[in-house]
């Protein structure tokens, strides 16, 4: 199904170099911003506490931060299901029960509106957030090591070599940009980026498979030559495929409410991402390992009776 035809191919590879520069440079920043300010992991990361909070009337969000800010507590304060019903993320400190401050936010909360009733408390330890970070990051591995081997036995080492770099370029992004922002990260965006590594992938084997198709098509033709009809036969494709998944995510990013906001804004980049990387980061790359046309078609066997016709003539 294609939506248009681009009938004069777009060369890509032509500026392949200057993408790929501009690839480096984002993903060093990405880095940068990881190294220097870190991640802000959610409490189900580094242990505390959540408190769901009902009202008679509608919750003023901005009131209730700053009453608990005022008291001296860091808190996260974001609308529950409906606009009456509050939910409060609050790291706790060393030596603070749980229900001890439950006890504390209940008493100030209805110091200023006495309809404050509070109607659940979890708590996360930290030993439970240290290893959900151990099992994202094996998960992660994981992940990167079956797409290698995958894209190697389908076609060959340098295509699943490109794919990954490409793959785990736009993971590094999207954690940049948390970093940067200082967004929270969440299981819900662990989940995410998970996602849109599996996604990423998915467009890069769309591109590599036409690529190799090409290749046994365009026999006179050079690779990046090869690697520009790949990406522009494509272009269709991928603007449905994307477009769609997209539209579905922003419905979630506008809509879904607090619960799945950073959770639709980390697909959201990972999409955007995932659409450069596969056509200017991992096809790029594969021309510069080398990808060459004899490592699809092998030569034909010559018949040992006409060398032996022919010794004999």
């Amino acid at each position: 199904m294609e939506f248009f035809k681009i009938r004069r191919v777009i060369p890509f590879m032509r500026y392949a170099l200057i993408f790929n520069v501009i690839s480096l440079l984002t993903f060093l920043g990405a880095v940068f911003f990881l190294a220097t300010k870190g991640l802000n992991y959610s409490i189900e990361f580094t242990g505390g506490t959540l408190i769901e909070v009902h009202y008679k009337d509608s919750a003023d969000t901005e009131s209730i931060r700053n009453t608990l800010e005022k008291a001296g507590y860091k808190v996260e304060v974001q609308i529950f299901g409906s606009s009456r019903d509050v939910l409060l993320r609050m790291p706790i400190d060393k030596g603070q029960s749980t229900s001890d401050l439950s006890q504390k936010v209940s008493a100030l909360l209805q110091g200023k509106d006495k309809s404050a009733e509070v109607r659940r408390i979890e708590f996360v330890g930290p030993q439970v957030g240290e290893e959900l970070a151990q099992y994202g990051a094996l998960a992660l591995l994981v992940t990167a090591i079956g797409i290698v081997l995958y894209l190697a036995l389908r076609f060959e080492w340098k295509f699943g070599l490109s794919a990954i770099i490409a793959n785990l370029h736009d993971v590094v992004i999207i954690l940049g940009f948390f970093a940067l922002f200082q967004w929270e990260f969440s299981l819900p965006v662990l989940a995410a980026v998970l996602a849109v590594l599996g996604y990423s992938v998915n467009e890069s084997v769309v591109v590599f498979d036409r690529v190799r198709e090409n290749f046994r098509k365009m026999r006179k033709a050079s690779t990046p030559d090869v690697i520009d009809a790949a990406i522009t036969g494509t272009i269709s494709r991928t603007i449905i495929t994307h477009g769609s998944t997209q539209a579905m995510v922003t419905t979630m990013l506008l809509f879904g409410g607090p619960a799945l906001h950073y959770f639709a804004l980390a697909l959201t980049i990972g999409i955007l991402f995932g659409i450069y990387s596969s056509v200017l980061v991992a096809s790029p790359l594969l021309m510069w390992l080398k990808v060459t046309r004899t490592q699809f078609i092998k030569p034909p066997k010559k018949d040992r009776r006409d060398e032996h016709e022919g010794a004999v003539v």
